[in-house]
């Protein structure tokens, strides 16, 4: 028996700065990512990808692919294993087709997958990949989206289609102002620093996978049901993760690898490229929005309308609630939402940061700066006017709204009283200079987690929970609320996650992670911690005490839970070359209590250099004639660099605190971005006294557009 060690007070560690608790084998490269990790024996796989954009596959012809050096097997629809496909997973919706591959000769989009080819080396893989030739039967295709698609329909995904209440028409017609216009922002990608990658092998009857996820559970629960294996029978792996941004669930690597280890008998590896990522991984849909608007003389607003229509595959649907964002911010008397889709032959969208909330706040916040120009009145006080009280879909109370303390605080802060309303009037050399505010939010929602916590004879603590670290700071999160829980120094907390056989939970994604994650840790943490006799005997193995926070987050009261947010932007907008450049940019957040500021500020303003990268770069472009993108790579798809994004982007919190949370958190990873295309957008009209409702705002379109000098 080993004595336990005592445990004197610790001071709160939670709300301390902390570097990475990863961050040194990070920088050295001692962390080990999906495709780092060795394995005996290993194969490659390389994904072959459709070339037209609708029709049949009329032939494989895989004899000389075959002959080539190193080739091992070509999988395609002829002969890959059936997999099950008629299910609804963990995340209440079926599986989306594109991962379920090589089960028919359909082609539903250009890039989808039709073959994998297996060899000895990745650069015989590609090489073969390359060389195989695959026959179609091509059909006629439509990718265009327009406004007027007149088989748009109103779909529900994870929020009711419509929701509606009053007489709209009749209190536009008594309305004062009114503002009604349309709002577009395009395709746009996840660009994460590493690409999707799964090595698969089977040991007997069990399918072990080691990728690049962002929900093991949610992974590892997929896989088996599409394999027809009880759920013990699969054990998902993922350690380190270069960036997901909602991209990285089941994907084709995992499947296909899978498939291919079955075959061969021994392990494979599936990577995919860049130019691949473009078809297969998921984006987000382009949007088409509608606000219309109406208020008071004094801007209070009668009416309220947000429709958004998206684009979705024909094989899958998927909805990006872009009206979604109106039902929890702003209350009117008369107040409708509506979310559509059109099936078209594209590949299928899927979650990406802020899904919803950042297209439809560009939409709604943009709309509300009309308003303030129509009403005369400052932006920020338009909105202060038009505070909510409840939910204004649901009627339900806030757990807590701070969005006034947010404005107040940001104002002050930016120096938004100096601020000459007049647009287009205040200079810098050749420059026109703006600034421009939006409001944002972001649900705060909690996932069911369970989690183990141990206390070694040696007087550490091992933390053990399936959780996906996507680059945000988990592992260091869950080491101060572990070891405020405990009430002993982080140094003595080991945390390790990433791997199912810990058992289920939440997924890295809707801002849920470190939220649902921290509850369950602190759950066993403190329940251990109250088992612990000081100065008593362990065994050898220690004493382990496992949560499971299922029934208490079911017994939450209903609530309107979300996190706040206020942008601020300053732009320059250069009147000879139609450049702009965003100067400064504040956001303050009421994001609960913060774990770590360091790496709090980082996810915060790291959201906030999306919004401008929406706002002035991103911008995919379907080639209507092929189905396909053009530049489906980083060449052609511009996101921001370290010389688009000014010095001085300020990320900062009032106090806010969800008293139902027992860490008292909630989620910073999405609300960053939402409302910034917005600011920057209002900024851009502040400078030059010209409205941009199109993302992402081009130097071509601001000189069509014009501006005071034109």
């Amino acid at each position: 028996m080993t004595v336990a060690p005592q445990r004197p007070a610790v001071p709160g560690q939670v709300g301390t700065a902390r570097t990475r608790v990863e961050g040194r084998d990070k920088v050295t490269g001692a962390a080990r990512y999906g495709g780092d990790i060795p394995f005996a024996g290993l194969a490659h796989g390389m994904l072959v990808l459709s070339t037209v954009a609708r029709g049949r596959i009329r032939s494989v012809d895989t004899g000389a692919v075959l002959a080539m050096p190193g080739v091992l097997t070509v999988l395609h629809h002829g002969n890959a294993p059936r997999l099950t496909s008629d299910y609804v997973g963990m995340l209440g919706v079926p599986p989306d087709p594109t991962a379920v591959v090589f089960q028919h000769d359909r082609v539903p989009h250009a890039g989808w997958p039709v073959a994998l080819v297996v060899a000895e080396t990745p650069e015989q893989a590609r090489a073969a990949a390359d060389a195989l030739t695959v026959r179609y039967e091509e059909e006629p295709h439509d990718v265009a989206l327009s406004a007027d698609r007149p088989d748009a329909y109103a779909a529900d995904g994870h929020m009711p289609g419509t929701t509606e209440k009053g007489d709209l028409e009749a209190e536009l017609a008594a309305s004062a102002h009114v503002v009604d216009a349309e709002y577009t922002t395009p395709e746009e990608h996840h660009a994460m620093m590493e690409p999707h990658v799964a090595t698969a092998w089977w040991d007997g009857g069990r399918l072990d996978v080691v990728d690049s996820d962002q929900g093991i559970t949610w992974v590892a629960d997929e896989l088996a049901r599409m394999f027809s294996l009880d759920a013990s029978a699969v054990r998902v792996r993922s350690e380190h993760v270069g960036g997901g941004f909602g991209s990285k669930g089941v994907r084709p690597p995992q499947v296909a690898a899978a498939m291919a280890a079955a075959e061969l008998g021994r392990p494979v590896r599936v990577s995919l490229t860049r130019r691949q990522m473009f078809s297969v991984t998921g984006y987000r849909s382009p949007t088409v929005q509608r606000v219309r608007l109406g208020a008071e003389p004094d801007g209070r607003l009668r009416a309220l309308e947000h429709t958004s229509l998206n684009q979705t595959s024909t094989v899958y649907e998927f909805v990006e609630p872009g009206a979604g964002v109106a039902r929890t911010m702003y209350d009117a008397v008369a107040h409708r939402t509506e979310n559509r889709v059109v099936r078209l032959d594209v590949p299928s969208p899927t979650w990406m940061r802020a899904p919803g909330e950042a297209p439809g706040s560009f939409a709604l916040e943009c709309a509300l700066d009309e308003l303030a120009e129509k009403c005369g009145v400052d932006p920020i006080e338009l909105r202060l006017r038009n505070e909510p009280e409840t939910g204004p879909v649901s009627g339900l109370p806030f757990a807590g709204r701070n969005v006034a303390a947010c404005f107040r605080e940001g104002a002050r802060r930016f120096g938004w009283d100096a601020r000459d309303p007049r647009p287009g009037v205040r200079r810098d050399g050749r420059w026109l200079v703006g600034t421009g505010t939006a409001a944002a939010s972001f649900p705060a929602g909690t996932l069911p987690s369970t989690a183990a916590v141990t206390a070694e004879p040696d007087g550490t603590f091992t933390v053990r929970i399936s959780a996906s670290d996507i680059g945000t700071g988990a592992r260091t999160a869950l080491t101060l609320i572990a070891a405020d829980a405990l009430r002993v120094p982080s140094e003595r907390i080991d945390v390790r996650l990433g791997d199912s056989d810990f058992g289920p939970s939440g997924i890295a994604a809707g801002s849920m992670g470190t939220r649902s994650w921290g509850w369950a840790v602190a759950a066993a943490a403190e329940e251990l911690r109250e088992r612990l006799v000081p100065g008593g005997e362990l065994p050898p193995e220690g004493i382990t005490v496992r949560s499971d926070t299922t029934a208490a987050i079911a017994a939450l009261a209903a609530k309107e839970r979300h996190t706040w947010g206020a942008q601020f932007a300053e732009v320059a907008v250069d009147v000879t070359t139609g450049e702009v450049r965003v100067r400064r940019m504040l956001g303050v957040f009421a994001a609960g209590r913060i774990v770590n500021p360091l790496t709090a500020r980082n996810q915060l303003v790291g959201g906030m250099t999306w919004g401008i990268s929406m706002a002035l770069h991103e911008e995919a472009v379907r080639d209507p004639a092929s189905g396909a993108l053009y530049g489906a790579d980083l060449a052609g798809y511009h996101v921001a660099t370290h010389a688009d994004v000014p010095p001085e982007v300020e990320a900062v919190w009032v106090d806010d605190h969800d008293p139902d949370d027992p860490v008292g958190i909630k989620g910073i990873g999405e609300v960053g971005i939402v409302g910034a295309a917005a600011a920057v957008a209002n900024a851009v009209w502040h400078a030059t006294g010209v409205r941009h409702r199109g993302l992402p705002i081009r130097p071509d379109r601001v000189l069509r557009a014009g501006g005071p000098d034109a």
